[in-house]
């Protein structure tokens, strides 16, 4: 999307290396923590007959002063970055990583966006986090209902801004996405038609459209069309014609 950017976490060994790599190759800057023992993850997505099966190995143990590195390298952080806190939580880590990096830079004037799972993602919320974005199964999870239809989503996106997230993105699949942004304006797009074809990463690509629009043009409906169609490029075949 051509904005710049930076990459941090932790690797290590061959599959580390090669990470590095492929993320240098496409542009983006990295600082990520070496790891002294170990290899990053491998994880393997199956898709066959329309379902998806996700086999997730297990990752490298984290050592204290190697978390504590990485925490130096936020606290570098400046004011009006963007941060941008994603994904499960390595092995070696207490589930509590997110409240601590959101309570170390509460004093920064920079912008958090949190994409996660469950208490990960509820935890922060005092926070007052900039952005979160759950799909539509992780806000069933976090509520135990179901989220049936935009309305329901918008229902339950309201509580847990209610609770402190300013903007609110519900990631809604093939129905589309819903937003509630800081003003408390609710927006809605329908998804991109098309043949799915792989929907590994699409949550991620959503997060970075949103961020390289709202952030170019300061515009809360033109950046979650732009996150949608970031998404569905993710999702979907182009169609025909």
């Amino acid at each position: 999307l051509e904005i710049e950017s930076m990459a941090l976490g932790f690797i290590a060994g061959f599959t580390g290396n090669k990470i590095e790599e492929m993320i240098n190759e496409l542009g983006v800057k990295t600082e990520f923590i070496n790891l002294k023992n170990g290899n990053s993850r491998i994880n393997i997505k199956i898709d066959s007959d329309n379902k998806e099966t996700a086999i997730n190995c297990s990752g490298p143990k984290i050592e204290n002063e190697e978390l504590r590195a990485l925490i130096e390298k936020l606290e570098m952080l400046k004011d009006d970055d963007i941060l941008v806190l994603a994904g499960s939580i390595p092995n070696g880590i207490e589930n509590n990583i997110y409240e601590i990096i959101c309570e170390r830079l509460r004093d920064k004037k920079i912008k958090v966006i949190v994409d996660a799972t469950s208490k990960l993602l509820t935890n922060v919320l005092k926070y007052k986090p900039y952005l979160i974005k759950p799909n539509d199964e992780e806000l069933s999870e976090i509520f135990n209902v179901e989220i049936k239809d935009e309305n329901d989503a918008y229902i339950y996106a309201k509580k847990l801004q209610e609770q402190g997230a300013q903007n609110v993105v519900v990631a809604l699949g093939a129905k589309g996405a819903l937003m509630i942004d800081s003003e408390k304006n609710k927006h809605f797009i329908k998804a991109p038609k098309g043949e799915r074809i792989n929907t590994v990463g699409s949550g991620d690509s959503m997060v970075a459209g949103f961020v390289a629009s709202y952030f170019k043009d300061r515009n809360y409906e033109k950046a979650l069309k732009y996150a949608t169609a970031a998404g569905g490029c993710q999702r979907r075949k182009r169609p025909r014609g």
